[in-house]
């Protein structure tokens, strides 16, 4: 086992947006850690970043970074199509991987990550959690498990882009190209996991999806066709009982960001962003109701109770033994991915899917 003496040797295999701005910077905040070295899609983009962030060593290809025996663990920020195949060979390479979410590009290559993983026990495996409701997890599980709602009856939950109307003239982004994202359809997957904490998976999914912006320019300025829902409508019975309705958009105009709401047998919990120009400094306002209360009422959330990012904590302090992966596991995130190709299968066929597959 890594003792919190003893120095932990990263090497990073792609540096996207996430790595850049959450990273990098946050494993250099853990105590004993050096990043040694990384490899980007080309040589120039690698020793661009490295030169940016001040990394000693480029590597040309990923597999001379994971032949080097100095580095411990390894963190990957390539899009999906490349996780399954770097997390396994990192894997067997006996390093510790974090890996950017979505976990794969479906739930075989989910499982093929799990199943390597439980061959290495020794080695931490994460995936780089949904960010979006750290701050209230703790919170709505806690009112959840205390009793606040009861018995679950339905979870009403929709994600938008705000004010934004179809447009064709923006850029394809990798979301909307299968060949690097796979089954995974814009945040819906993100959203999914968040909804797993609090009330754990769904057992039944019927979806209905829609293409409205049909063909996009790539960065090469060719006209692409687009496969991918960019509107999606989800229905679910969830193992615990109750149901959900998910509807994620990035096409509805003037639709909020956000608008979730949590109806239960004794009570409700409402979930919405919150005023930017609040003085506390929060991200969402959470409200509720119980049984007999004439209206919902705010449910304040002290700062010292709200959740923050901290995975780069969790995964070096997992490493050295000093606490587990909560934020995510690769049994979650094979879970989710379940979900994922669940959705796809209901897209294709118009029929209710059962989970787990």
């Amino acid at each position: 086992m890594t003792t919190e003496s003893d120095t932990i040797v990263v090497g990073l295999i792609g540096a996207g947006g996430n790595t850049r701005l959450k990273h990098i910077p946050g494993l250099r905040e853990q105590e004993n850690v050096e990043i040694k070295g990384l490899v980007n899609r080309s040589l120039e983009s690698s020793r661009r970043v490295a030169d940016e962030f001040d990394i000693p060593e480029v590597y040309e290809d990923w597999i001379d970074l994971l032949e080097d025996d100095d580095i411990d663990a390894v963190c990957i920020g390539t899009w999906p199509y490349m996780h399954a195949s770097l997390t396994v060979e990192s894997l067997e390479a006996e390093k510790h991987v974090l890996c950017e979410a979505r976990m794969a590009m479906n739930s075989d290559e989910a499982l093929e990550m799990l199943d390597a993983s439980k061959r290495a026990p020794h080695l931490i495996a994460q995936i780089v959690p949904a960010p979006h409701s750290l701050e209230i997890d703790s919170t709505i599980i806690n009112l959840i498990s205390e009793g606040y709602i009861g018995d679950l009856v339905n979870v009403k939950l929709h994600v938008g882009t705000g004010s934004d109307f179809p447009n064709p003239d923006l850029p394809l982004h990798w979301r909307q190209d299968r060949d690097l994202s796979g089954n995974n359809i814009m945040t819906m997957g993100i959203w999914y996991e968040a909804m797993m904490r609090w009330f754990g998976p769904a057992k039944t999914v019927q979806a209905l999806g829609q293409t409205v912006v049909k063909h996009r320019l790539d960065e090469d300025g060719r006209r692409r066709s687009t496969s991918i829902p960019d509107h999606i409508d989800i229905m679910m019975n969830m193992e615990c009982g109750g149901t959900m309705i998910y509807t994620t958009t990035t096409v509805s105009a003037f639709s909020r960001a956000l608008d979730l709401s949590i109806h239960g047998t004794d009570g409700m919990i409402r979930v919405e962003l919150a005023d930017p120009n609040a003085s506390d400094g929060a991200t969402y306002a959470v409200s509720g109701a119980r049984r007999g209360d004439s209206e919902p009422s705010p449910i304040h959330i002290p700062p010292e109770n709200r959740g923050a990012w901290r995975v780069e904590e969790e995964f070096i302090n997992a490493i050295r033994g000093i606490e587990p992966v909560t934020h995510t596991n690769f049994t979650d995130g094979f879970k989710y991915m379940q979900f994922t190709d669940a959705v796809s299968e209901s897209l294709k066929s118009g029929d209710m899917v059962r989970l787990p597959l």
